[in-house]
């Protein structure tokens, strides 16, 4: 089970990822901008974040592998509307439609496996580790086809990629019963219920350091190559090669820091992730070198494994019937606000330089760290010491 979903998750991030590295030739070819495919692909993943919110409730109603196989089979039938599309509008529709049914994956899988595995954090660790590795393989791939073969050959990437999978997931997971079959799904949706699980204390404390943590990523994702270039003065194959360190390290850091939480706890472990990010994202502006950005690189992909931590700390929160409805409503909540990191990255970019906007990210680490550690100390503080009742003398 633990390996399909991974599966599932890589599959519906290549059909993401593969677009990106074509899209100058999507605009030539489709006669618009680079501005207009930008504007599909940040509904691409607007779409995506609002997904996770109704994938949950869905699963709650219908059984989580139902709909990760509907995901992941969506997701080869949206890669090839997008191959396909004759003109621009008919474009922009399958790729806001690919980031909605691959947006429907990851809330009901790791439902699932909460429901299913022990170890959640390993078992969350393991599976988060889908992206980075389609990071690592997807954009190099697509670059590859796009080049010898044109765009559409390129975005059909995601079509191999998701088909075969969702076949293999219908056929190797076993079907687990919904938590809520019989109740409607608008009977679930009432706003003060909702608001008051993400104002629970620490549900919200932990949504907010996720809303942190989902702006560096979404920045770094977007912007790291061009730093790399402008600031430091690499070439495109190069500047390629370390982004592609930073996924990897993020590919096998996500594990780590999901086993890690489930030995040491869900706050120290992410402090650890935290800790590494604010020197990594400190030395890629002070980096002189090659060996220094590669340090650079390895320490940002461990920061970003943040999310192995956090997000069995939200699971370990909800009750059993909570899990797919709060799940969901705190993951579109964390994504779709930090998705502004790229709009405000590129912003201070622009108006101050690149090494502002790799200071701002610095910083917002360097806060979320200080959280982090202002958290622990006030727990060990509320824990009597061992041998002495709580409340006691």
């Amino acid at each position: 089970m633990l390996a399909a979903s991974t599966a599932a998750f890589f599959a519906t991030m290549v059909a993401r990822l593969a677009i990106s590295p074509v899209v100058p030739a999507i605009g030539s070819d489709l006669s618009v901008s680079n501005t207009a495919i930008g504007l599909a692909l940040s509904g691409m993943w607007l779409t995506y974040a609002l997904a996770q919110f109704p994938s949950g409730l869905l699963g709650d109603k219908i059984g989580e592998r139902r709909v990760i196989i509907i995901a992941v089979g969506g997701t080869a039938v949206a890669s090839l509307g997008i191959a396909l599309a004759p003109a621009y509008p008919v474009f922009v529709v399958a790729v806001i439609a690919l980031g909605a049914v691959a947006g429907l994956h990851y809330s009901p899988a790791t439902t699932l496996l909460t429901r299913t595995l022990p170890n959640t954090g390993s078992a969350i660790g393991i599976h988060s580790a889908g992206a980075p590795i389609a990071g690592l393989l997807a954009p190099t791939l697509a670059g590859i086809v796009g080049a010898r073969y044109g765009w559409r050959p390129a975005v059909a990437i995601g079509i191999l990629a998701a088909a075969p999978v969702a076949v293999a997931f219908a056929w190797s997971v076993r079907s687990v019963e919904p938590t809520r079959p019989e109740e409607r799904i608008r009977d679930r949706i009432e706003l003060a219920p909702l608001l008051a699980l993400l104002t629970r204390p620490e549900i919200a404390l932990t949504t907010g350091l996720a809303v942190c943590g989902a702006f560096v990523w979404q920045s770094t994702s977007s912007f790291l190559p061009a730093f790399l270039i402008k600031y430091h003065g690499y070439s495109e194959p190069a500047a390629g090669a370390m982004f592609s360190v930073y996924f990897a390290v993020q590919g096998l850091g996500q594990p780590a820091i999901g086993s890690l939480s489930d030995r040491i706890g869900r706050y120290p472990a992410a402090a650890v992730a935290v800790a590494a990010g604010v020197v990594g994202y400190g030395l890629f502006v002070a980096a002189t070198d090659w060996w220094q950005l590669l340090a650079a690189a390895t320490l940002a992909g461990i920061a970003m494994s943040w999310g192995a931590a956090l997000l069995p700390n939200i699971m370990d929160h909800l009750t059993e019937a909570e899990r797919g409805i709060g799940f969901g409503l705190i993951r579109t909540t964390y994504m779709v606000l930090g998705a502004s990191g790229s709009l405000i990255t590129g912003w201070v970019s622009e108006q101050f330089g690149w090494q502002a906007a790799f200071l701002l990210l610095t910083v917002l680490l360097g806060g979320f760290l200080i959280v982090l550690i202002g958290w622990l100390v006030q727990a060990r503080l509320r824990t009597p010491p061992a041998g002495v009742p709580e409340g006691g003398d």
